[in-house]
């Protein structure tokens, strides 16, 4: 069992993963937290002291506890620790994104300097965005100058300031005015904020005083671990989003998901061509290496090392990826300090070559697509200096005949690719992009006509009726054909023909333009009511197969039913797609083909 102590947006994405596991978790906030919708996780609402915490998690076989609090929760970062210890519990920070320290900002260690800063610098007019709990470690200031408090418009934050005897009239909340609003009716002569990451607004905030000029004083989130708390001895590790922390809960508590995620080849490719870059540039050779995903948390990435390479493991998870267990390689040259681009991109043995238009890059070009290219270029010119690095997948040109490549019209080996950098588990999204992919290049061959199919039994029937068609006409949708056709109509594909058999058409015929039978199944009402359209009388009543209509329905109807099964199919269709550019085959077991003439 899990413990998360949340109530702030990573709080809130942590129960988002968590929830994708459907396996029961708690949620711990201090007070009414965040508003979550939970379905698998128990929310769990009150302060904890260590006590506590130690005898829930007895009480509740709590087995890893995930540590989602703000950055400026100190306390209960140094009790998490010490409850993990005390109790040989894993522990995950998930920790938020930080901008760099930059120059223009002027950097306070604590409260007490902070209020020595402005007061050196002639700050007499402040407006501080750290919050109402702050309002008592400012006091040395407010007390001497003009400061206004944003804080949260609510009773509690409104006592609590009160409490502290600062002046109501001073006080301005986050609901009525955006931080640009507050700095044009305030006129401060600075603005003080803490380091809160990303999620915190700090980015905005920092605008927001830029724009006018104003200096930009910012309290330093505190170390983690903290100082105070030594952690050698706890299995502690820091995430900063979403996919690092599901792979981190994969790592320490396995039967949580029933599935686990796994790597895409760009991300394979990035953390080889970093681990390559360190050995080359500084003679160090880790073991894992931190990669920055296109979302822009990081990872870590195991590597290994051979002669002149280093190289990842392909990790491909519970997907059925082919891909999975390859070894991705990365050599990696110093250019010349002119050179550019800053990051040259080669493709070597296994990577494949486009050899048709309709990718982000000109036939010629090496399979790599652009996102894994963005994530090379992204993480290695962190580096500095000009590389150019060459991305090689022994075993890939054996391996790409078991992909869709060949009927891309990429040769030679597999494509680099990958959009978020994690492969989730049986991925719609991924396969949706392969679709996407498909369509793309059906549409750069030039083809008249797009023939999608189901899958490779419906599209050898209906390749006999266009055989002059090239092959990249034809793309097979699975169960996604509302997806597939919206494609052909953002692409302006001007005529599809669409190939389905009769499990998929009864289903889309009803109005379920995903076909997956975990979200559907056949509406026998429906089908019913089609039967007696075709003047069909049938007993359906023991029906668990469509296909097994084909030998319910008398053979001098069947053409009729057809007809009824398409003109259905037509209308679900036309919402999305020109029905006057749509045909639709009814393919038969044998591979009878109706078109609803």
């Amino acid at each position: 069992m899990i413990l998360v102590f949340g109530g702030t947006t990573e709080g809130r994405k942590t129960a988002e993963v968590l929830e994708e596991a459907g396996s029961r978790y708690y949620y711990s906030t201090r007070g009414d937290g965040q508003a979550l919708d939970l379905v698998n996780g128990v929310h769990l609402k009150g302060d904890m002291r260590l006590n506590d915490m130690a005898a829930f998690c007895h009480d509740h076989d709590i087995r890893l506890l995930i540590d989602a609090a703000h950055p400026f929760a100190e306390a209960l970062h140094e009790n998490l620790i010490s409850l993990a210890r005390q109790n040989h519990l894993p522990l995950i920070r998930y920790d938020r994104i930080y901008p760099p320290h930059t120059d223009d900002i002027i950097w306070c260690d604590d409260y007490q300097d902070a209020i020595c800063q402005l007061e050196s610098q002639g700050i007499e007019r402040l407006l501080a965005l750290t919050g109402v709990n702050t309002i008592a470690k400012l006091r040395g200031y407010w007390e001497r100058n003009e400061c206004w408090f944003r804080i949260l418009n609510r009773p509690q934050s409104q006592a609590l300031a009160q409490d502290e005897h600062f002046p109501e009239d001073h006080l301005v909340y986050y609901e009525s005015d955006d931080t640009t609003a507050l700095i044009q009716r305030i006129h401060p002569d600075a603005i003080l904020t803490k380091e809160s990451g990303q999620s915190g607004g700090f980015t905005e905030k920092v605008e927001a005083a830029r724009h006018y000029g104003l200096p930009v004083f910012v309290i330093k989130r505190p170390p983690y671990p903290p100082y105070s708390i030594p952690s050698s001895d706890v299995q502690v590790v820091c995430v900063n989003g979403p996919h690092g922390l599901r792979r981190a809960v994969e790592k320490w508590l396995p039967e949580f998901y029933p599935l686990h995620s796994g790597l895409t080849t760009g991300t394979c490719a990035t953390a080889a061509a970093i681990a390559a870059t360190l050995r080359l540039l500084r003679g160090e050779t880790p073991e894992e290496v931190p990669v920055v995903l296109p979302n822009g948390e990081t990872i870590n990435v195991g590597v290994t090392y051979g002669d002149g390479f280093a190289a990842v493991w392909k990790e491909g998870g519970d997907d059925p990826d082919v891909t999975d267990g390859l070894e991705v390689r990365a050599c990696v040259a110093r250019l010349p300090i002119t050179h550019q681009p800053q990051v040259e991109i080669l493709g070597g043995e296994g990577v494949g070559t486009f050899t048709l238009p309709g990718f982000d890059y000109p036939p010629g070009s090496p399979a790599i697509n652009k996102v894994p290219r963005q994530m090379l270029t992204d993480n290695l010119s962190t580096f500095g200096v000009p590389l150019r690095v060459t991305i090689s997948v022994p075993k890939g040109a054996e391996t790409a005949l078991r992909t869709f490549n060949p009927r891309l019209g990429i040769e030679g080996g597999i494509s680099i690719i990958g959009v978020s950098g994690i492969v989730k588990p049986f991925s719609e999204e991924a396969f949706i992009d392969s679709i996407r992919k498909c369509m793309e290049v059906a549409k750069a061959s030039g083809s008249p006509r797009v023939v999608i199919n189901s899958g490779a039994k419906s599209e050898r029937f209906v390749k006999a009726i266009y055989p002059s068609l090239p092959r990249q006409a034809f793309v097979e949708y699975g169960n996604y054909i509302g997806e597939t056709l919206k494609m052909a109509k953002e692409l302006g594909i001007a005529q599809v023909t669409m190939g389905v058999m009769l499990g998929k058409a009864v289903k889309l015929a009803s109005g379920q333009l995903d076909t997956h039978s975990r979200r559907g199944t056949m509406d026998k009402a429906f089908i019913k009511k089609m039967l007696e359209e075709a003047g069909c009388h049938a007993d359906i009543s023991q029906l668990t197969l469509a296909r097994d209509l084909w030998n319910i329905i008398p053979a001098d109807r069947t053409k009729r039913f057809c007809h009824v099964v398409i003109s259905h199919c037509q209308q679900q269709c036309a919402s999305i797609f020109d029905s006057n550019r749509l045909k639709i085959l009814l393919i038969g077991e044998n591979g009878e083909i109706y078109d609803g003439e």
